[in-house]
């Protein structure tokens, strides 16, 4: 049994899970958790880590490493994704870690991203029929990951539900043309993201990352965020459309009220919405183009999870 600590700092949470996982890969969860910190605040403008974005960084690491402490890990990793890979303050975040928890963050390429958000993903739902798709939507990059046993191909999209929030839904609730100018960005992505991941072979979409597993809550019409209702859950294409046209018709005030909402996501929910919508639009019509029918489904097991597993393989 090796227990095992992971850190996924992406561009809007920065979570901990810490895990005991026997020989045959089983794992068992000892702590999981999640914070907003909005680490990506402003970078696809600035370019660089806001001093604010930092502090509330370093203000959950503190409280990290006190959990950890307790829990006497024998293999730590922490993984930093997109927002911290071309920021020009980049050792300010990086020294800022290491000083609170002993831990070098790992600033991963795409491809190491694809590779974890696969095995994460997959080990959740082990009856989806393969080839399996996993979409991560993440704060500023959404990865596709086509595989069966392992990751075949991939490709990591610059659009995510922080960056695209920032960039174009000014208005609350956000305007058509907003709307319209999100749509063609993911649109855009996608048709270079077509050029590496042949998406029409896929037979399961598995979505995976808060976004996703908020999309599902709120089609599910939750009256709390519940983890074990939304895991694995099925959803169709013309479900999470109506879903996201309803949470980008409701102003912010009105989505704080929804009861499976997180507070950090009541603002990029919409963009979030829109893009996940978009993306299963455009890959349901490929995937029923080439002949096939696709299912979809929603693992709360993603790339947190799959950087545990690594830990226990090395």
């Amino acid at each position: 049994m090796t227990r095992t600590a992971a850190f996924d700092c992406g561009t809007n949470s920065l979570r901990l899970l810490i895990a005991d996982i026997d020989e045959d890969g089983t794992m068992t969860e000892v702590d999981r958790r999640m914070r907003i910190v909005r680490l990506g605040q402003g970078v696809d403008r600035t370019g660089a880590f806001h001093p604010d974005a930092l502090q509330r960084t370093f203000a959950v690491c503190d409280e990290y490493a006190e959990i950890i402490a307790r829990h006497a890990p024998q293999r730590q990793r922490f993984v930093a994704t997109s927002a911290s890979r071309d920021v020009s303050n980049r050792d300010a975040f990086v020294d800022g870690v290491r000083a609170r928890l002993g831990l070098e963050p790992e600033v991963i390429d795409g491809d190491e991203e694809a590779h974890l958000s696969f095995l994460g993903a997959t080990a959740g739902v082990p009856d989806a029929a393969a080839p399996q798709l996993v979409m991560d939507l993440g704060g500023g990059s959404t990865e596709l990951i086509l595989g069966k046993a392992g990751t075949d191909s991939a490709y990591s999209m610059n659009i995510g539900c922080v960056r695209l929030f920032e960039r174009h839904l000014a208005e609350d609730p956000p305007t058509a043309a907003q709307i319209a100018a999100l749509r063609a960005d993911v649109d855009d992505a996608f048709s270079e993201a077509a050029q590496h991941v042949d998406v029409s072979a896929a037979r399961t979409l598995v979505g995976v990352a808060g976004t996703i597993t908020t999309v599902a809550a709120a089609t599910l019409d939750l009256d709390r965020y519940d983890r074990d209702r939304i895991h694995g859950a099925s959803l169709s294409p013309a479900q999470i459309a109506q879903t996201a046209q309803r949470l980008v018709a409701m102003p912010s005030a009105q989505r704080a009220e929804l009861p499976y909402m997180h507070p950090g996501r009541v603002d990029v929910i919409a963009a979030g919405s829109l893009v996940f919508a978009r993306l299963v639009e455009l890959i349901d019509d490929a995937v029923t183009r080439a002949g096939g029918r696709l299912d979809i489904r929603v693992s709360e097991s993603d790339i947190l999870d799959g950087i545990a597993l690594g830990l226990a393989r090395t």
